[in-house]
Formats: C-alpha cells, sequence, structure tokens
C-alpha cells in the first residue's frame, strides 16, 4: 500500500466511524418514539376500556364483563412489549400502535352507542 492511500484510509477512517455512530443513534432515536407511541396508545386504550367497563356496568349490571377480555390481551400487549419490544422494529412497533388506536376507536364507537342508548328519547 502506498503512503498516499495509507493517510487517506487512516483520514477517512474516523469519518467512517462518524457516520456510523450517527447512523445508530438515529435508529435509536426512531426506536425509542416508535416505542414511546405504542405506550402513549395503550395507556389510551386501557383508559377508554376502564370508562366503557364503567359505562357498561350503569347500563347492565356487573354481572357479565365484556371489557375483561380486552384488558386482559392489553395486559398480554405489555409483557410482550416488555420482553421484545426492545428487539423490535420501529415499523413494527408502529403496527401494534396502530392496532391499539384501532381498538381504542372501536371502543369510542361503543362508548357513543352506550350514550345514545341511555338519552331520553323525544
Amino acid at each position: 500500500m502506498t503512503p498516499t492511500l495509507l493517510w487517506i484510509a487512516i483520514l477517512a477512517l474516523p469519518a467512517l466511524v462518524a457516520g456510523l455512530l450517527l447512523r445508530h443513534r438515529a435508529g435509536q432515536r426512531r426506536h425509542r418514539v416508535a416505542m414511546a407511541g405504542v405506550l402513549d396508545a395503550a395507556d389510551a386504550l386501557e383508559t377508554r376500556l376502564r370508562t366503557a367497563r364503567s359505562e357498561i356496568e350503569a347500563v347492565a349490571g356487573e354481572g357479565d364483563d365484556p371489557v375483561r377480555a380486552a384488558l386482559q390481551e392489553m395486559l398480554r400487549q405489555r409483557l410482550w412489549l416488555q420482553q421484545h419490544g426492545s428487539a423490535a422494529s420501529p415499523d413494527q412497533l408502529d403496527a401494534v400502535r396502530v392496532s391499539i388506536n384501532d381498538a381504542r376507536a372501536r371502543i369510542d364507537q361503543q362508548l357513543l352507542h352506550i350514550e345514545r342508548a341511555r338519552a331520553p328519547q323525544p
């Protein structure tokens, strides 16, 4: 190897390492943002499920608890996130967040139906 090529390699190495570190940090930042989005969506869904449970109990009594299965599923998702979330890709985490938000939208629709059913009829 000629001295000129050796010097070029020596000078290029820190730039290459710096570029790789920046890319790695950007990936970590995207993963943290995706994970935060999933956890925020899960918290919002859990809150809506608890509200739904209260509304359903107010209308139908405390016998049957249709929200229990949904809350148990949320617990399973949180456990999966705790165990596997750090290895999940940001795209996988985004898909989980979208799924959770969709479930929350369905709960919101059910709560709207309950609210309409409870409203006095003209």
